[in-house]
């Protein structure tokens, strides 16, 4: 309910946000008209349109954004000419003149019972057009609905999800519909200038239109309005989950409840470090299942303590699981992931799961995510993120008693150092940041990010969590790739630790960069992957740690130049 709640309350909130207003002007040139002949279909067709390519995105991945893209520009096409109708009557009456005989014989037969469905007909296609516009936008919480989706497979609760979200959209715009009605019949009246008005929107309609094709919408707009919303989401999801119960371990470990029985882990596509295991093999085993992969850097900073359970508690029957389920494609290289857990000493079981089987089965949500089974297989406690090691000991050392062993009753002590160290979450001001434009936010090189095709940046001026690009890129949905050597990164940030998730985009190359905090040499506030004076090397796809500041944490400007070409960058975390 929570989820559904936030994403009707965001959708509310794209009223004013870039993508819609452009648009406004031609909603509000009907707006004199009867709203259950001509708002209300407007609003249907906005939702249901909104909805379903949103759905068609989580379903088809790349194929349908660029179907989404065609459409787009299909929907600026019909705005524009719209929009001429409104500035040009007499022009708008040829444009319109094959639409209308071709409305006309459309709706012949259900004008002789409703003389006004060419009206409402008419509107709906008006909505189909908004909807295509609108679709693009996606603040924090439809780009966590659609990441769900992609994660899960898109169902019935994603597509309610999504029109939740477009009810949200539908809802605010009524609103302004219904109370731009009055201002717009207000106008009419008293001035007597109904042409004049209509030449007036039909302008704005044009400017829009130009505003949108140009990229502004995702630049000036998004600088003017668009900051203002996210933000105003991300208050929302804070405030709301606030009131969400945590995963804490509880303080009476004796009655633990009964979560569930453990799922069947027979959708791994591999198995690393054992041969694969199933739910009756570890029949009168305590087991710990752990949802990580080797890019996050969340996982990273818990994984030292999964492997001291997994030491500590062997032989006395615990076994514990990594399950790696990938956020990025190249972790689902079976070559990266043995690689990596070679280097970050995992000797447990790791079950691959790359086709999110496992993940489903347990109805998961969350990198990492521990989940604590008993010697009957039942689920007895979950754990989602960092922290709360003691306490997850604990359940653990509760659950092996209850099988009948002996376990020493203290807790691991654990030494960490680069990426895996705990982060400083008091001074964390700076956000997962993605690089790849389907996630991407707080973006300002001039004129936007271009999709899939290959762009000249140049660098902006940055307020705190603000990014940019320069040199030639072509950025994907996931990342981007750099062309030219001298490309470089930038970023205004807030914490102790800064890392980027970065790959070379030939396998066995190895290209050098160079880290600048403020325009200098990071010093002594070089991350594990650095040396002093800032150079680095690409050797894998994985996650590097930059920036490790030393002294009081304060806001900075990081900047990363790549000396080579065929360099991938993903996305920026902090701690």
């Amino acid at each position: 309910m929570i989820l559904f709640l936030l994403s009707y309350l965001a959708g509310v909130l794209t009223i004013v946000s870039p993508c819609i207003l452009p648009v406004l002007p031609f909603v509000f040139a009907r707006a004199d008209k009867p709203f259950m002949r001509n708002g209300f279909p407007l609003l249907v067709g906005m939702a249901l349109t909104f909805a379903g390519v949103a759905t068609l995105a989580a379903l088809g991945g790349g194929w349908a954004v660029r179907a989404n893209e065609a459409g787009r520009w299909i929907a600026l096409a019909v705005m524009a000419v719209l929009g001429l109708s409104l500035l040009l009557p007499a022009l708008g009456d040829r444009l319109m003149r094959p639409l209308v005989s071709l409305g006309s014989w459309l709706t012949e037969r259900a004008e002789r019972r409703t003389g006004e469905e060419g009206d409402v007909r008419a509107s709906l296609l008006l909505g189909v057009a908004t909807g295509l516009l609108w679709a693009p936008c996606a603040g924090p919480i439809l780009g966590l609905i659609l990441t769900g989706a992609a994660l899960q497979g898109a169902g019935v609760g994603t597509t309610a999800l999504l029109l939740a979200y477009a009810a949200g959209a539908a809802t605010s715009l009524a609103l302004a519909l219904l109370v731009g009605g009055r201002v717009f019949r207000a106008m009419k009246g008293a001035l007597g200038a109904g042409e004049w008005i209509r030449r007036g929107l039909g302008a704005l309609v044009l400017v829009g239109v130009a505003v949108i094709a140009l990229g502004l919408d995702t630049g000036l707009l998004t600088r003017v309005s668009a900051a203002g919303t996210g933000r105003v989401e991300q208050a929302l999801l804070t405030r709301i989950g606030a009131g969400v119960p945590t995963n804490a371990a509880p303080a009476d470990l004796a009655d633990l409840p009964i979560e569930g029985t453990m799922p069947p882990l027979t959708g791994a596509t591999t198995w690393l470090n054992s041969p694969p295991l199933t739910t009756q093999q570890l029949r009168g085993k305590v087991v710990v299942v752990d949802f990580w992969t080797y890019s996050c850097i969340n996982c990273l900073r818990s994984i030292p303590y999964v492997k001291a359970w997994a030491e500590k508690y062997r032989d006395q029957g615990l076994v514990v699981i990594g399950v790696h389920t990938p956020e990025f494609a190249f972790e689902k290289s079976q070559a990266n992931v043995r690689r990596n857990v070679e280097r970050l000493g995992v000797t447990y079981p790791v079950a691959m799961d790359n086709d999110y089987a496992i993940w489903r089965a347990f109805r998961n949500n969350y990198w990492p995510a521990h989940y604590f089974i008993d010697a009957q297989g039942r689920i007895r406690h979950h754990h989602f993120g960092e922290g709360d090691y003691e306490g997850s000991e604990r359940v653990i050392q509760q659950l092996l008693k209850e099988a009948g062993a002996q376990v020493d009753a203290s807790t691991v002590q654990v030494k960490t150092a680069g990426a895996e160290m705990a982060a400083d979450f008091a001074q964390v001001a700076s956000p997962e940041t993605y690089v790849g434009y389907a996630r991407a936010e707080n973006f300002r090189s001039p004129g936007g990010l271009a999709r899939d095709i290959v762009k000249t940046y140049q660098p902006a001026s940055l307020a705190l969590n603000d990014w940019s690009l320069a040199g030639d890129w072509r950025v994907t949905r996931e990342h981007a790739d750099l062309q030219t050597a001298g490309g470089r990164v930038a970023f205004r940030f807030k914490a102790r630790d800064l890392h980027l998730v970065m790959a070379p985009a030939t396998a066995g190359a190895t290209p050098q960069f160079r880290v600048r905090i403020d325009g200098r040499s990071p010093g002594a506030d070089a991350g594990s992957d650095i040396d002093a004076q800032g150079a680095g090397r690409i050797d894998g796809e994985r996650l590097y740690q930059l920036v490790r500041q030393s002294g009081p944490v304060r806001e900075r400007t990081f900047e990363i130049e790549f000396l080579d070409p065929g360099v991938q960058v993903f996305a920026f975390t902090f701690g």
